[in-house]
């Protein structure tokens, strides 16, 4: 804490009330930051969070309530005010142009005219510094989430901020690089700049922060010191019942290769892209195999060349039951069995101003059959947009309401269960439970288990370790195009694995790799 902290906090909330129709976000919530303190915001999806943080940088206007900055009443009328005022945020969803350079975004994120060259300079600094590579140069559209993230970050850093609000940070880091970020709060911490913190991952919050305020349905809960906390009593305080965690399947009556890559090598499309070079796994019915790897490393390409938005050089580079897909698009592999959760929900995995019900049918049309005589059938649509809302809790006032409303916990949970309840013979999931509540993250966690168990072949792409460690028979790592071979999770540690994701330790021996049909757990 830092000399002027004394006993005026940096930021404090009374009575915040924001109603929308049907649904009261934040019912008269009061919430006190102290200058250097890192305070941990906690709530199950939907529980208000996003709300509130919208609040205090000036997105969103309360219905009720006072802001107060370092004791005295301010009003946050928008982000340009907030800035000016000290305020930084990440947002998990990012504000990004996607045919503008990272140099130009961050620039139209900053008050004043910039000198560009400078900027660039001193983006390249700080992303050094934070452990955070960018090049100034990039174009946006050529990047993955976390190397977006990266960029809404750095814009924050660059502006000095005396409160930082950070939602979901570490999500696409690895667990040396969010060790490395938890030094540089710290380090800002120290230096009087107060952190407000939002994250599911629950170990991280009883690691770094000072205090934590935990939401519920709109309302404030509790304050709670997570040090003195477990991980389980954390969830179970948000979630305000008792956490089931996920039972894992051993993996032991395993069916036949469902989907089976071999050599998979394709050119990257965008002119920052990653090639992919050689790439051979297996998956078999019954078994969850997991795919780490840091942002930009060639997921973003392998998604693609598996989905069929990318098609192989060769049609026998990918077979779906013994069938050559390599060369057919989209929805001939959904029509054969494949479904698939993109990384980004927003924009890919979804169509923000769309219905619930019309986002239900942009994927299942073809396996729940919402086609009739060539038009769509709005009762068996609407049917089974409801059916996805009530099996996977999803919080919305109704099917009608467009998928951009939802907060991202809830759209994830959204995408899942449209692609889960398509029963498919193979599922491909980027980022299975990012942005997701720890009740939610175990529900979605079970349920891939149980698809695996009923004979479907799981692919998990993500860079939470301990989502893959919890889920998977077998890990490997993608890094630089290249996958390793992968290893039975029994065989091999979060640590050896968070050094492969950087680049070393045994990466990019794919020759002759059968991608683990003979390492199968």
């Amino acid at each position: 804490m830092s000399e002027s902290s004394g006993d005026t906090p940096q930021l404090e909330l009374r009575g915040i009330t924001k109603e929308y129709p049907g649904c009261l976000a934040n019912d008269h919530i009061d919430l006190k930051i102290m200058p250097g303190e890192i305070h941990a915001l906690l709530g199950e999806n939907g529980a208000g969070k996003s709300t509130l943080v919208k609040i205090i940088y000036g997105v969103l206007e309360a219905d009720e309530g006072e802001i107060r900055w370092m004791g005295e009443p301010i009003e946050i009328n928008n982000p340009q005010m907030a800035r000016k005022t000290g305020i930084g945020m990440v947002f998990q969803h990012f504000s990004l142009f996607e045919a503008m350079t990272v140099t130009e975004n961050i620039a139209l994120g900053m008050s004043g005219r910039q000198n560009m060259k400078e900027l660039e300079s001193r983006i390249v600094e700080i992303s050094n510094a934070y452990g955070l590579p960018l090049d100034p140069q990039r174009q946006v559209h050529t990047l993955s989430v976390g190397e977006k993230q990266r960029i809404e970050i750095v814009r924050c850093l660059l502006q000095n901020p005396k409160l930082l609000i950070m939602d979901e940070p570490t999500s696409v880091l690895t667990p040396q690089e969010a060790e490395k970020m938890f030094e540089t709060l710290r380090r800002l911490s120290s230096e009087g700049v107060s952190i407000l913190y939002i994250s599911h991952k629950l170990d991280e919050i009883k690691a770094l922060c000072h205090k934590a305020t935990i939401l519920r349905g709109g309302k404030y809960i509790s304050e709670c010191d997570p040090t003195q906390e477990t991980a389980k009593s954390l969830a179970e305080m948000m979630i305000g019942t008792n956490l089931t965690p996920p039972e894992h399947h051993e993996g032991g009556d395993q069916g036949p290769v469902r989907l089976k890559v071999r050599n998979l090598s394709i050119d990257a499309e965008a002119e920052f892209g990653i090639d992919l070079i050689g790439i051979n796994f297996e998956v078999r019915g019954g078994e969850i195999l997991g795919i780490a790897g840091v942002a930009g490393n060639g997921q973003i390409e392998l998604l693609a060349a598996l989905s069929g938005e990318s098609l192989s050089r060769e049609t026998e580079a990918v077979r779906l039951d013994d069938k050559p897909i390599g060369r057919m698009g989209p929805n001939d592999r959904r029509n054969l069995g494949l479904a698939f959760v993109p990384e980004d929900r927003l924009g890919h995995g979804s169509v923000p101003e769309m219905k619930l019900t019309d986002n239900a049918f942009l994927s299942g049309f073809s396996r729940k059959q919402l086609l009739k005589g060539g038009f769509i059938n709005a009762g068996a649509t609407a049917d089974y947009a409801q059916e996805i809302v009530d099996k996977f809790d999803v919080r919305t006032p109704g099917i009608d309401h467009t998928a951009g409303s939802l907060s991202g916990g809830n759209l994830q949970k959204f995408i899942v269960g449209r692609e889960v309840l398509q029963e498919p013979e193979v599922i491909i999931v980027a980022h299975p439970t990012w942005g997701v509540d720890a009740g939610a993250a175990a529900a979605i966690h079970q349920t891939l288990i149980d698809l695996a168990d009923n004979g479907t072949a799981v692919l998990v792409v993500s860079q939470d370790l301990d989502e893959l460690f919890a889920i998977s028979n077998r890990i490997a790592v993608i890094s630089e195009g290249r996958l390793s071979t992968s290893r039975p999770i029994h065989e091999i540690s979060i640590e050896e694995i968070g050094l492969m994701m950087g680049g070393t330790h045994g990466m990019g021996e794919t020759d002759g790799d059968t991608g683990g049909a003979a390492h199968v757990a």
